[in-house]
Formats: C-alpha cells, structure tokens, sequence
C-alpha cells in the first residue's frame, strides 16, 4: 500500500508559480512511474505530467496545455515528486491529484494508475 500526500496548492494571480509537492510512503519508491493529474468537479480527471521510475530512466511526459510551462520532478531520497508551475493561467485553476504506480499501458490515462492522493486546490486569478 502507497499512501500520497499533497501539499504546495494555493491561491496566485495569472503569470505566478507555485510548487506542488507530493510526499509517498513505502521504500520502493523509485521503482514507481509517479503522475499528477487535475480535474474539476464533474468532469473527467485529466493528465497533466508524469515521470517515470528511475529504473525506466525518469522519463518525462507533459500534456500539450502545460508543456514548457510544468515541470515535473522526483526525489528518490526523500520519496517525493514535485510539480513546478510556471506561467500560470486561469485555466490552470483545478484540483490536482498526484498518483503512483501505473498498472496499465497508458500514464496518460487515469484509469492506469493505482494509488491516489487527497489533491491539492490551485486557483488561479486574472
């Protein structure tokens, strides 16, 4: 059992950053593809960027709406993954939810991955 833990969400008005981060339990952590999704209430959960575990080399995926704007990150040593937010925009505004351990083929589908946080809100001002 994975338990994730979010922290980082706020309040900023448009242009601002924020650093969401995610705390996991459990001593595997490096071998988990870690994620963060968001989603507004009453609609589907959507991607926003993934990492993958160090075994599989850390690689990044970003969806087209955050790409050069979030940057996602892993700290084995600290079991943490960290999302960096710049340039944010009001349609940045959503609850976002990191998750761990993919358990089907797509990171890219929310339907693929196994352990949830609580989420974190980010609103975003203009």
């Amino acid at each position: 059992q994975v338990q994730l833990v979010e922290s980082g969400g706020g309040l900023v008005q448009a242009g601002g950053s924020l650093r969401l981060s995610c705390a996991a339990s459990g001593r595997t952590f490096s071998t988990y593809n870690m994620g963060w999704f968001r989603q507004t209430p009453g609609k589907e959960r959507e991607f926003v960027a993934s990492i993958t575990s160090s075994w599989t080399g850390n690689v990044k995926y970003y969806a087209d709406s955050v790409k050069g704007r979030f940057t996602i990150s892993r700290d084995n040593a600290k079991n943490t993954v960290n999302l960096q937010m710049s340039s944010l925009k009001p349609e940045d505004t959503d609850i976002y939810y990191c998750a761990a351990e993919t358990t089907g083929d797509s990171l890219f589908n929310p339907d693929s991955w196994r352990y949830w946080g609580q989420g974190t809100q980010v609103t975003v001002s203009s």
